[in-house]
């Protein structure tokens, strides 16, 4: 078998949104927005503040492990950040632009410039110490 001569199709259309989700106590978590290819540059790019991608596909044990944290972090954030999940699997032209090898792969933009980028589940103040900064 030619593993370079291998190809998926991942051009399945898709839209996401995440409802809100409650956590103890009976405050809300962020609310979770999914881009793609066709609103990355208006939501990512174009957004006037500052804009953390989560990189993640439905299948990725890690990417679930990571999910709690990317909503903390857009309730920490709120109104400083915004927060948005991108899967991989419906949008590999991002993912193979960006350069995404794995996921979960989280990445800053600041004014449509890719800041600082992290791979692999990482855990808030980790994530807070390398994001933080550049907010």
């Amino acid at each position: 078998m030619n593993v370079n001569a291998l190809t998926l199709d991942f051009s399945a259309a898709c839209e996401y949104h995440v409802p809100r989700l409650k956590q103890g106590g009976g405050g809300t978590m962020a609310e979770m927005t999914y881009v793609d290819e066709n609103s990355f540059q208006r939501e990512v790019l174009d957004w006037a503040q500052p804009v953390l991608v989560d990189f993640t596909a439905v299948w990725c044990g890690p990417c679930k492990m990571l999910d709690p944290v990317v909503k903390q972090l857009a309730d920490q954030w709120a109104g400083k950040v915004k927060v948005v999940k991108l899967d991989v699997d419906y949008n590999p032209t991002l993912a193979m632009q960006y350069q995404v090898m794995g996921v979960p792969t989280l990445m800053l933009f600041v004014q449509g410039q890719l800041s600082q980028r992290v791979s692999g589940y990482q855990p808030k103040d980790r994530l807070v110490a390398k994001f933080g900064p550049h907010i």
